[in-house]
């Protein structure tokens, strides 16, 4: 499957690393950076991840939820949490229920779990604004809040 922007985003239901229960349906009305990375303890994850966290307070004030979504356990994705002090829901996919429904592919850690580093951008409404693949974590974090701020119209003036 490949998923292009202007597509309806695949619905996904799934319990964070802290048990709350996250479901993309719920998110309707806000914008959503759903974000892929391979596994919770490389170190380009914690920079795409401490990124993220950094930006937090501009995504919310955009009205944006970050998820981050890997192929490692819960328990996994709370280490990774208390590790690098973030805040936002960290989806444990092991089973690759939901990178499968994105079309993320595993790429030669498949078989380990791991998926690719792509990011997802969906609009209020739930359809795929835009598809970043291959992000780079150093500038993930300002990649994507440029991309919604276009999207939403934030940066114009």
């Amino acid at each position: 499957m490949f998923l292009r922007a202007g597509q309806p985003a695949p619905d996904f239901e799934s319990r964070s690393d802290d048990g709350r229960m996250v479901r993309l349906r719920d998110l309707r009305g806000r914008w959503v950076v759903l974000s892929f990375y391979p596994r919770a303890a490389s170190p380009g994850c914690s920079v795409q991840a401490q990124g993220l966290e950094a930006a937090l307070p501009e995504f919310t004030r955009l009205g944006a939820q970050v998820v981050g979504v890997s192929g490692d356990t819960e328990a996994r994705q709370a280490s990774f949490r208390e590790r690098c002090g973030l805040s936002y829901p960290l989806l444990p996919d092991g089973t690759r229920r939901i990178s499968r429904a994105y079309g993320v592919p595993g790429g030669l850690g498949a078989w380990l779990g791991l998926s690719a580093r792509v990011t997802f951008l969906i609009d209020p409404q739930g359809t795929l604004a835009h598809i970043h693949r291959g992000a780079d974590p150093a500038t993930h974090a300002a990649a994507a809040l440029n991309e919604l701020r276009r999207r939403s119209g934030a940066g114009q003036s």
